[in-house]
């Protein structure tokens, strides 16, 4: 049923209200879905009137659920009030601001309307959305009448969660109104009254700049108060129309947080996390369901204790020492990248340690933020670590490209037939060519990767400059590069062994080096599942039967993914307790 109340009902709700309303006309909705009108009364003034209704309450609700699953419970909403809740909420709000002192519209009255809608009844004030006011019109003095209303406000400890243009209003003697106290809380938290600081330091920021949005703040609200509302400046923490805005202007809430810092040098404040988690975890968490889903599947085709005890325990024996020599590896390859003095056997704890936090985070991710931060507890600087780490990765791209291609052409050239690629992988290889010739032949993909691989690597090569000048460094970075690829090679190949099977080792370093860049790209902690899945098929192809193809992934997986979490964990905690993590 349509439960939208006629205009009939709203004007006889007026006069019950003692009104006089001798004409109404319907204006554009506000931003949260509630019917506007203007009203004219018979001694000659008008008001603005605002229904409330069922069917407009609804309006928004899957976006105001998503923010309140996603937010911290303090910024939050409710995504769902009853019509006499909403209705209070407005009036409160209304007639707490008016007697802050704040340049607000009056409430005048409200009334239900039936049972299925209310309204609430303004004084009509002239005035137009600061949105429609041009830029160079607003001078210093607007700026800190806006911030003046603002204060007023916090004073009472009121929030008003809706500083945009469209909630700040001018009218015809140059004055500030605040409108829309429909958003608004009363006895708000420092976290909310932050909020509004730091929502309204954007917006003026994205209309004249931040050197003058944070200068009329101040002014007004003094340095201590931006710099509260510094941890704030999250595109989260703004209205959706303020972070539209910032999609086009990325650089602002960096340069507004230059100039508080800038006024405040002195002040240290805590992070704020707004967010309960981030969409990229939602993704983890998808990604992870499926990977299980894969190694159970994998698992439910194989006797697991049949696996364990049927492997010939010296081919088991050599895969678990070429398990252990790629941690050793690693650590050379990250001292080979650093011209600071590293102690090699902490170096090799910080990489056990990285096997634990591959746990929790993508394969790709987990090594190079703790190597990054390794790196910096030893006092090298931020730049310089995260450039060492970025430079370990490059060539290490560069060395696993190289080698695969060598083993494919060794694997190609040899006799045998066991390796032949099947019509779908020859598919997926021309599919991969044809989108690298699409994004280099499309220039505004080019620029686009350009752009990121420059940001990326932008430390890179001076650093890579500094390793060169040191033989005995270059030599450790390059040995230590080809060992963490050659000890996995020799790991897996050597589970086959230990099943029996038969196969080239340059075919299982084909196989090896294609699925490991696969598992890189996946999302799932340590690439879980996309490793599994790929190295499996990858056996398989290259002509091992697939049972046999699946023990041996498992056992391999075993002892280079999940023997070493529990000494992993226990080198985080080594490391973490004498402060070198």
């Amino acid at each position: 049923p349509n439960t939208r109340p006629p205009g009939s009902a709203v004007v006889a709700a007026l006069r019950k209200l003692s009104f006089s309303p001798v004409s109404a006309r319907r204006i554009e909705d506000d931003h949260q879905g509630s019917r506007r009108y203007a009203i004219g009364l018979e001694d000659g003034t008008s008001l603005d009137v605002t229904v409330l209704d069922r069917d407009r309450q609804v309006a928004g609700l899957p976006y105001r659920l998503w923010r309140r699953i996603r937010l911290n419970s303090e910024t939050r909403r409710r995504a769902i009030r009853s019509l006499r809740a909403e209705l209070e909420r407005e009036a409160l709000m209304a007639y707490a601001a008016q007697a802050a002192g704040a340049s607000t519209p009056r409430l005048l009255g409200t009334s239900e309307i039936g049972t299925e809608a209310a309204l609430l009844a303004y004084e009509h004030l002239d005035t137009r959305p600061l949105d429609e006011v041009p830029d160079e019109e607003i001078d210093d003095d607007l700026l800190a009448q806006i911030w003046e209303q603002v204060g007023l406000l916090q004073i009472q400890r009121l929030a008003h969660r809706r500083l945009t243009g469209d909630g700040i209003h001018l009218d015809r003697a140059g004055r500030i109104v605040l409108t829309d106290p429909r958003s608004g809380e009363i006895a708000a938290g420092d976290l909310l009254l932050r909020l509004d600081v730091a929502q309204l330091l954007t917006y003026l920021a994205l209309r004249v700049g931040p050197e003058r949005s944070v200068r009329a703040a101040a002014a007004v609200m003094g340095p201590d108060a931006l710099a509260a509302a510094m941890p704030l400046l999250q595109r989260i923490a703004l209205t959706r129309e303020t972070r539209s805005a910032l999609a086009k202007a990325k650089h602002v809430l960096p340069e507004i947080r230059e100039q508080i810092v800038a006024l405040t040098p002195q002040n240290r404040v805590e992070e704020v996390r707004l967010e309960r988690f981030r969409p990229r975890t939602l993704i983890t968490i998808i990604a992870s369901a499926v990977a299980a889903y894969i190694v159970l599947s994998q698992l439910s085709q194989v006797d697991v204790y049949r696996v364990v005890t049927t492997a010939n325990w010296a081919w088991s024996g050599v895969a678990l020492v070429a398990s252990f020599v790629s941690f050793v590896a690693a650590a050379l390859m990250l001292r080979g990248f650093v011209p600071e003095h590293l102690p090699l056997w902490r170096t090799v704890l910080v990489q056990f340690a990285s096997s634990f936090v591959k746990l929790v985070a993508p394969a790709a991710v987990g090594g190079v933020a703790i190597n990054t931060r390794y790196l910096q507890k030893r006092g090298i600087r931020p730049a310089s670590a995260v450039a060492s780490v970025g430079a370990s990765q490059l060539i290490m791209l560069v060395f696993h490209i190289a080698l695969l291609l060598l083993f494919a052409y060794i694997t190609g050239s040899s006799t045998a037939t066991s390796f032949t690629p099947s019509r779908g992988l020859v598919l997926a290889l021309l599919a991969l060519a044809l989108l690298v010739v699409v994004v280099l032949g499309v220039p505004p993909l080019r620029r686009l990767v350009t752009a990121r691989m420059r940001k990326l690597f932008s430390n890179v090569l001076p650093r890579l400059l500094d390793v060169l000048q040191s033989p005995r460094k270059m030599v450790e970075a390059c040995v230590g590069t080809l060992m963490i690829t050659i000890a996995f090679v020799v790991c897996l190949y050597a589970c086959v062994c230990a099943f029996g099977g038969d196969i080239s080792f340059t075919a299982v370093a084909v196989v090896y080096l294609t699925a490991n860049a696969i598992g890189s790209a996946a999302p799932t902690p340590g690439g879980l599942g996309a490793v599994e899945l790929a190295l499996a098929a990858g056996l398989t192809v290259a002509g091992v039967p697939r049972e046999l193809a699946t023990s041996a992934v498992l056992l391999h997986r075993l002892l280079t993914f999940w023997l070493p979490v529990l000494p992993g964990w226990a080198s985080f905690t080594y490391l973490q307790r004498h402060e070198a993590l």
